[in-house]
């Protein structure tokens, strides 16, 4: 290589203007440059950015993944298991649900090589600023994925912060990113790491913590949760049970995030209302403008609920306000509308709404 190259080189390095790879609301087509297995049913796919851009987004955020499957448009939320720190890959880790249209396909068809259109990341599940001194994370399953984001976040950015990371799993082959967790603790002081396995595996038999969480298990392995800010992710009971624990020893909740969301159930086709079961539910007008269809929405109904309920399918993934995979234009009428960071106010004062959290204050037009 001549000098001339190497300089041209050091120059592009250099080079002051960065380019991300998403505009507010835009997707765009990432190509897949790897597939890596975790576990038995959970894999890793890997995947670049645009040439001369770069991927920006919070630890703990997920992507929105827009597929042709089957001749459907299916959309489904993944958590990013990268952390922003590394800018020129971005993965995502999947369990392979049975029955879920996604994760199968994933899992059996995305391969290096391949693009995928993705919607810009999106989330408010991620660490605060400035950085607490003290995290527990607690995560079961595939939720450990946001955990591991901001757990390799932590580590590149050299914070001074003191992680305790409990992992629960069914058995010891079901546990995710083992083997970096291990490394990780081994080479940071302040990141303990402990796993705990509802039971043994023909491969191995587990010699570590047993059980499900518990208020007596968390209090011994982390005797100081009180001083900690905790996040967690897992299935809903998990959570629910996880809730319940720190209620139980009066733990500050304002000090508590949950990322609460898991998709990639099985495609259904609602059933249109059974004219036999009475009249229709006394509500306001839902006009979707341009498909010429108009639903009936009660008061304390959502409208996707609604629609769904009608027969109508909508774009939708989270269900819960997080993901704006719903995201609408609202042409005329009033919505009381509870997100969960999906929308930002500048689209709201635009007249777009989340259909999966707003519920009508009178008849509705809907720019669908």
């Amino acid at each position: 290589m001549t000098i001339a190259e190497l300089e041209r080189m050091e120059a592009e390095l250099l080079a002051p203007t960065i380019v991300e790879c998403w505009s507010e609301d835009s997707r765009v087509e990432l190509t897949c440059i790897a597939v890596r297995d975790i576990t038995h049913d959970i894999k890793s796919f890997v995947f670049a950015p645009p040439p001369g851009q770069v991927f920006r987004h919070e630890p703990g955020q997920f992507l929105t993944l827009c597929l042709q499957i089957d001749g459907a448009h299916i959309e489904r939320c993944y958590t990013i298991s990268s952390p922003p720190t590394r800018p020129h890959r971005i993965s995502i880790t999947v369990k392979r649900v049975p029955g879920g249209p996604v994760s199968n396909w994933l899992h059996d068809n995305l391969r290096a090589g391949m693009s995928v259109l993705v919607a810009a990341p999106g989330g408010a599940f991620t660490l605060t600023s400035p950085l607490a001194p003290k995290y527990l994370f607690l995560s079961a399953g595939s939720g450990v994925t946001p955990l591991m984001s901001m757990t390799r976040t932590l580590v590149d950015l050299g914070a001074d912060a003191d992680v305790a990371f409990v992992h629960s799993a069914r058995t010891p082959v079901d546990i995710v990113f083992r083997q970096e967790l291990a490394g990780i603790a081994a080479d940071q002081a302040g990141i303990h790491v402990t796993n705990v396995c509802e039971d043994h595996h023909p491969s191995e038999i587990w010699t570590g913590p047993r059980g499900r969480l518990s208020t007596g298990l968390l209090s011994a392995l982390v005797p100081d949760l009180h001083e900690r800010i905790v996040y967690t992710c897992g299935p809903a009971p998990y959570m629910a049970s996880v809730r319940q624990i720190l209620t139980d020893v009066g733990f500050d909740m304002d000090r508590y995030h949950e990322e609460s969301f898991s998709f990639d159930v099985p495609v259904s086709t609602p059933a249109p209302p059974d004219a036999s079961s009475g009249p229709a539910t006394v509500g306001y007008s839902v006009e979707f403008v341009k498909r010429g269809q108009t639903i009936t929405c009660g008061p304390d109904q959502s409208v996707l609920d609604a629609a769904l309920a009608a027969g109508v399918r909508l774009a939708s993934a989270c269900g819960q306000g997080m993901c704006g995979t719903c995201k609408v234009g609202l042409l005329d009428g009033a919505v009381d509308m509870e997100h969960q960071g999906g929308i930002r106010p500048r689209e709201i004062r635009d007249g777009k709404i989340l259909v999966c959290c707003s519920r009508p204050l009178g008849d509705l037009k809907i720019d669908i």
